[in-house]
């Protein structure tokens, strides 16, 4: 994955990387920049009723439910079935890229010390930092698989796959760089702290948009199996931890009901867009 990712970025560097490349590059910046903007109201702001950032928290995990199924799946269904010629071993192709993907989420919260507001820190080696740096490890491995979501959607330079993912990441990514910034304001950071954790942790999609355009890329089956995988990452980020975090403060209700918008608006989007 390393040597993938450094072999685009020598590309991007030299000006002669391929269209897919540039295109999942700005589709990260794109998510970054909206996860920026999220972080930036803390400067002026204590907080948000907790209902409301459940709500908004059960939004997101709506449009990545949503976009997992209609922007990841389906697509790699049919570019698997046009390869191998059978619903079923489409079907098995797919279910392997997802396999892929838990077990890349697996290994990565496995190995990685970071720290979340209501489990506390994990992780090997977590006492050896600083609680920053173990609240900035969990948010990029929340927001890893929804950057090489945006790449592998665009490594077949395929706009009616990339552009509503794009865009409904971006979406979502505004409350969740909210949620953030707001959830280390209340563990005790600072103003500053808090907004440039929560910015800086944007900062991780386009790199994974890179990283997945490279994964997805060098060859046919390539594609729908890196589909799978960044479909069953999402979904295992989404159950793992964004609906638990939106139910344990008691607002179920309001939570599914934005959980619900957030899906039906992705699934818009990718009418219209796709």
């Amino acid at each position: 994955m390393l040597v993938l990712l450094a072999q685009s970025l020598i590309h991007i560097a030299a000006g002669n990387a391929p269209d897919s490349t540039v295109y999942a590059l700005a589709g990260g910046m794109a998510a970054f920049g909206a996860t920026a903007a999220g972080a930036l109201p803390v400067l002026v702001m204590r907080g948000l009723p907790q209902k409301l950032e459940d709500t908004m928290l059960g939004f997101a995990a709506g449009m990545m439910l949503a976009a997992s199924a209609f922007s990841l799946i389906l697509p790699g269904l049919d570019a698997a079935a046009d390869l191998t010629g059978t619903k079923l071993a489409a079907a098995g192709v797919v279910v392997l890229g997802m396999g892929l993907g838990v077990l890349l989420m697996l290994g990565l919260e496995q190995f990685t010390p970071h720290e979340h507001e209501a489990i506390g820190p994990m992780g090997p080696g977590y006492e050896r930092l600083g609680r920053v740096w173990l609240f900035v490890f969990a948010i990029v491995l929340h927001n890893l698989p929804e950057g090489m979501a945006i790449g592998v959607g665009f490594s077949n330079s395929d706009m009616a796959v990339g552009i509503p993912l794009t865009t409904a990441i971006a979406i979502q990514d505004f409350p969740e760089g909210l949620a953030v910034a707001l959830a280390m304001r209340t563990a005790g950071f600072s103003v500053w702290t808090a907004v440039f954790a929560g910015i800086g942790s944007g900062f991780v999609e386009p790199i994974g948009a890179i990283l997945g355009v490279g994964l997805s890329s060098g060859f046919a089956i390539a594609y729908p199996i890196g589909l799978g995988l960044a479909a069953g990452a999402m979904l295992f980020v989404v159950s793992h931890e964004v609906i638990p975090e939106t139910h344990r403060n008691g607002h179920q209700t309001p939570a599914t009901i934005g959980l619900m918008g957030g899906f039906a608006l992705m699934m818009v989007l990718d009418t219209v867009l796709g």
